[in-house]
Protein backbone atom coordinates (compact mmCIF):
# COMPACT_ATOMS: atom_id res chain seq x y z
CA UNK A 1 0.00 0.00 0.00
CA UNK A 2 1.33 3.79 -1.19
CA UNK A 3 0.94 6.29 1.17
CA UNK A 4 1.03 9.78 -0.16
CA UNK A 5 1.70 12.54 2.79
CA UNK A 6 -0.20 15.37 3.43
CA UNK A 7 0.60 18.33 1.77
CA UNK A 8 1.28 21.79 3.51
CA UNK A 9 -1.07 24.71 3.02
CA UNK A 10 0.95 27.45 0.05
CA UNK A 11 0.16 30.67 -0.10
CA UNK A 12 -1.68 32.07 -3.10
CA UNK A 13 1.66 34.77 -3.10
CA UNK A 14 5.37 34.02 -2.13
CA UNK A 15 5.04 36.42 0.98
CA UNK A 16 2.85 38.61 3.31
CA UNK A 17 5.89 40.94 3.92
CA UNK A 18 7.05 41.36 -0.11
CA UNK A 19 5.65 44.60 -1.46
CA UNK A 20 2.71 44.05 -4.17
CA UNK A 21 3.62 44.76 -7.26
CA UNK A 22 2.39 47.71 -9.41
CA UNK A 23 0.02 46.21 -11.49
CA UNK A 24 1.26 43.48 -13.56
CA UNK A 25 4.65 40.83 -12.66
CA UNK A 26 7.21 39.64 -15.31
CA UNK A 27 4.87 37.67 -17.03
CA UNK A 28 2.13 40.51 -18.14
CA UNK A 29 -0.14 39.08 -16.33
CA UNK A 30 -2.09 41.10 -13.35
CA UNK A 31 -1.75 40.10 -9.80
CA UNK A 32 -5.67 40.09 -9.72
CA UNK A 33 -6.41 37.51 -12.71
CA UNK A 34 -3.04 35.42 -11.11
CA UNK A 35 -5.22 35.11 -8.31
CA UNK A 36 -8.42 34.11 -9.54
CA UNK A 37 -6.43 31.72 -12.42
CA UNK A 38 -4.68 30.09 -8.99
CA UNK A 39 -7.98 29.56 -7.79
CA UNK A 40 -9.79 28.44 -10.62
CA UNK A 41 -6.66 25.65 -11.43
CA UNK A 42 -7.10 25.06 -7.67
CA UNK A 43 -10.65 24.01 -7.88
CA UNK A 44 -10.47 22.33 -11.34
CA UNK A 45 -7.73 19.99 -9.53
CA UNK A 46 -9.56 19.05 -6.22
CA UNK A 47 -12.35 18.31 -8.77
CA UNK A 48 -10.33 16.01 -10.73
CA UNK A 49 -9.15 14.22 -7.64
CA UNK A 50 -12.70 14.03 -6.22
CA UNK A 51 -13.83 12.17 -9.23
CA UNK A 52 -10.64 10.10 -9.58
CA UNK A 53 -11.25 8.60 -6.26
CA UNK A 54 -15.05 8.40 -6.56
CA UNK A 55 -14.07 6.08 -10.05
CA UNK A 56 -11.63 4.42 -8.17
CA UNK A 57 -14.11 3.60 -4.82
CA UNK A 58 -16.90 2.53 -7.46
CA UNK A 59 -14.81 0.08 -8.95
CA UNK A 60 -12.64 -0.95 -5.83
CA UNK A 61 -9.69 0.13 -7.01
CA UNK A 62 -9.23 2.12 -3.49
CA UNK A 63 -8.00 0.93 0.11
CA UNK A 64 -9.40 3.79 2.46
CA UNK A 65 -12.72 4.81 1.39
CA UNK A 66 -11.90 8.07 3.73
CA UNK A 67 -9.95 9.16 0.77
CA UNK A 68 -13.41 10.18 -1.32
CA UNK A 69 -14.69 12.14 1.83
CA UNK A 70 -11.16 14.37 2.02
CA UNK A 71 -11.10 15.07 -1.60
CA UNK A 72 -14.48 16.06 -1.41
CA UNK A 73 -14.30 17.99 1.06
CA UNK A 74 -11.20 19.83 -0.22
CA UNK A 75 -13.33 20.19 -3.42
CA UNK A 76 -15.44 21.75 -2.02
CA UNK A 77 -13.76 23.86 -0.04
CA UNK A 78 -11.72 25.11 -2.90
CA UNK A 79 -15.14 25.76 -4.73
CA UNK A 80 -16.89 27.61 -1.91
CA UNK A 81 -13.67 29.95 -1.69
CA UNK A 82 -13.71 30.90 -5.49
CA UNK A 83 -17.15 31.98 -5.21
CA UNK A 84 -16.90 34.11 -2.24
CA UNK A 85 -13.75 35.95 -3.78
CA UNK A 86 -15.89 36.23 -7.30
CA UNK A 87 -18.36 37.57 -4.67
CA UNK A 88 -16.14 39.91 -3.04
CA UNK A 89 -14.53 41.13 -6.52
CA UNK A 90 -18.32 41.79 -7.63
CA UNK A 91 -19.22 43.85 -4.65
CA UNK A 92 -16.04 45.87 -4.97
CA UNK A 93 -16.72 46.55 -8.90
CA UNK A 94 -20.67 47.42 -7.92
CA UNK A 95 -18.84 49.60 -5.20
CA UNK A 96 -16.94 51.53 -7.62
CA UNK A 97 -19.55 52.09 -9.92
CA UNK A 98 -21.76 53.51 -7.65
CA UNK A 99 -18.67 56.53 -6.88
CA UNK A 100 -19.54 59.95 -8.16
CA UNK A 101 -16.63 61.61 -10.00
Amino acid sequence: MEFTPIRPIEPLWDSLSQPVQETRPADGVSLFASVFQSAIDNVRETNRIQVDLEYQLATGQIDNPADVNIAASKASTAAMLLMEMRNKAVEAYNELMRISV
